[in-house]
Parts: C-alpha cells; structure tokens; sequence
C-alpha cells in the first residue's frame, strides 16, 4: 500500500492520544480544586463539594474553599443625586436670529459684507437697482408737489374768503383737497420709510439698502452680485446674535419626569475637553419629536468671546434632586446573558441569583433602580465563582 494511505492513520491516532491525554488533565484539575462542579453529594474521596445546587439556589456547604473567597454584605440605601448624561448640540437663539430678505424685486449691484462678518444693527449689508422703489420715489414726489400745490390753494382762499371775495363752498373745496393731498404724502413717505429709503436721494441715490435687522453675525449669504431678486420671501443673508446660545439636548421619553425647568445642568464640548460649563435648563419642550421619540432641552449659555460656535457636539449632564437608593460596590455586578445580576443570600451560604436594573454609576459604587432592597445580603466578592 503507498505510504500515503498510512500517514492520515498515523496523523488520527496521535491526535486522539493527545487530545485524551489533555482531557485527562483538565478533569483532574478541575477535580482536586472543585470549582464550578456542581452535585447533590460529596466527592469520591469522601470530601464536601464546593458548591451544591438545589433548584435554583446556590449552596456553599461547611468545609468549602469558596467560604474564604466570597464576600457578603447587606445592601445599604443612601441618598444619591440622579444624574443624566445627555447628547447636545450648539444652536443659535431664534429669537437672536434674522433672516434678511428683500421688501422689493430688483437687481443686486453691491454686497458690503462677506459671509462669516460682524455687523452692526442698521448696517447696510447690500444695495438694490430696484424698479418698485422708483415707483414709489415718483409716487411720493408727485404727492409732494400735490401737497404743496393745495396748501397754497388753501392759505389763497382762506384770505379771500377773509376779504368776502371768495364763497365758503370754495374754501371747503380748497380744505378738502389738502387733507386728501396731505394724507397721500403722508404714505408715500411712509412707504419709503418702511423701505429704508430716504425721501430727500436723487438720481443714483434712489438704490435700494439692505440693513441688517439685528447685530451679529452673517452666517448664511444667498445671493451674488449681478443676480436678479425675483422672490420676495427668500432670505438673502441670515444675521444672527452669537452673544448667548442655545445648548440643545435630547431626552430619551423614559427620562423626561428627571428634567424640569431651572434645573442645574453643566455642558462639556468636545471641541474643549476638559472645560465645564455651567447653567440651568431654560425650558423644555412640550411636544416630543417624532422621528427620535425624545425631548429637547435648552440651556442659554454667554458667548461674549464666541468659542461656543453653532453645531458644536458636546454633553449635557443633569443633576436630579437627591433622593434614597440601593447602592452598591461595582465588584457586586454580573452580566448573565445581556443582563445585569447579583448573588443574593437567602439563608446562611446559600445564594439566589437576582436581575438588577442599574440607575448610575458613580467611582465604584452602582445605584440600583431595582431589582434589590435595603438591607439583603449580597455577595460583593467573589461572586464570578458561583457565575455558571
């Protein structure tokens, strides 16, 4: 027979071998230490076993090496301030916010400030070749001249009429025409006042000037020199105060009886780690979002130097009133099956496995929200050996 046909015999055997030799081991191991065997009676030797189960409770019984290594203590309750850690983002104040869009159709012929500028309230931030504004410079000249025309008229006939020359049906005439000539002048200098147009240009003066409704910053520019302004209700440049700014956090709905308004909150952002900032909750929203299913927040925080720029990330942590609650030692924790749990004591060395629903974490000392109540035994060391 060629070799080849002998040598995977060969190659089995040895492998069987070894792996029986391995096992061989590892049993004998397992048996002089006694760990994680589980039974209902002693070992061969006569010897207690390390640990007995009976239904669902865990035994440690008299004589067990396990006795030296676990720890119990009883589950103290002490008063803890819930915390939540939220995820923020930095946002501009609406109500410091301004969109700037044109009273008037026309045609851009000059930008005055650049994206990211720092303008002044009143500050021209574009001019107009306007069309409407023409309009209504003529319209408010011709009521200007009606104006004056009829006031002449006016003082004319108020002397006739003085002299007996003239009827009073002609000076009631001459009064009519005035009010009407006056009210109309009236409105035209309205309109250009509301345009932002001063009634006393002439010629090339006659632009139109777009002014910045408040002090700020140009955070968005929309338009390019050249372009036509065709629609009214779109924003040429967005203007916005970044003196205070809005910290907005998330809610998750199972948290949102934690927060209330003027509570303490502090803000870490990433682009400064290390720095806390420190406020209080301005307000909370009355409607969730639908597509998250969580509540904002919003704290106003003091920006006089701008490092705090809008869509910055960042956390907000809020500090809940303190309150009584179960804690205890990190060490006491186990994860069974995606699921937090401790060893409780329901007879001397005997144990329970119980789930636990953890609140926070603090150093290490865990607050438990259920699961556990004051004053159980539990085991806060050496539970991972009874961990099956």
């Amino acid at each position: 027979m060629p070799i080849h046909d002998h040598q995977p015999k060969f190659l089995g055997s040895a492998f069987l071998w070894g792996g029986i030799a391995l096992g061989v081991l590892l049993v004998g191991a397992l048996l002089s230490h006694g760990f994680g065997i589980f039974s209902h009676g002693e070992k061969g030797n006569g010897e207690p076993e390390q640990l007995v189960r009976q239904g669902d409770s865990i035994v440690i019984p008299e004589g067990s090496a396990l006795r030296k290594e676990i720890v119990v203590e009883a589950a103290r309750s002490v008063p803890v301030n819930p915390q939540l850690q939220l995820p923020a983002t930095v946002e501009s104040d609406p109500a410091r916010t301004a969109a700037v869009l044109s009273p008037l159709t026309g045609r851009l012929v000059a930008l005055k400030v650049a994206l990211g500028d720092r303008v002044a309230r009143g500050q021209v931030l574009a001019m107009i070749d306007s069309p409407d504004l023409g309009q209504a410079y003529d319209d408010n000249d011709k009521a200007g001249d009606s104006f004056r025309l009829t006031k002449k008229n006016l003082e004319r006939q108020e002397q006739q009429n003085t002299l007996g020359v003239a009827s009073d049906k002609d000076l009631d005439q001459a009064r009519s025409d005035f009010t009407q000539a006056e009210a109309e002048y009236t409105r035209t200098q309205e309109r250009l006042k509301v345009l932002g147009a001063a009634a006393g240009h002439h010629g090339a003066e006659r632009m139109l000037s777009i002014t910045a409704p408040v002090s700020g910053s140009v955070t968005a520019l929309n338009a390019a020199v050249g372009t036509m302004i065709n629609d009214p209700t779109q924003p040429l440049f967005t203007v916005a105060d970044l003196s205070t700014v809005w910290v907005t956090a998330m809610v998750a709905e199972k948290d949102i009886a934690s927060v209330s308004k003027n509570q303490d909150a502090e803000v870490s952002l990433v682009a400064y780690p290390g720095r806390i900032l420190k406020g209080k909750v301005l307000f909370v929203s009355d409607v969730l979002e639908p597509d998250s299913r969580r509540n904002k927040l919003r704290i106003a925080l003091e920006n006089r130097d701008y490092l705090l720029k809008p869509n910055m990330f960042g956390t907000v942590t809020v500090t809940g009133a303190s309150r009584e609650q179960v804690v205890l030692p990190s060490s006491a924790l186990l994860l069974n099956n995606d699921r937090t749990s401790v060893f409780v004591a329901t007879h001397p060395w005997t144990f329970e496995r119980r789930t636990v629903e953890t609140l926070l974490e603090e150093g290490n000392s865990v607050a438990i929200l259920s699961g556990l109540h004051s004053g159980e035994q539990v085991i806060v060391r050496g539970g991972i050996l009874l961990n099956d």
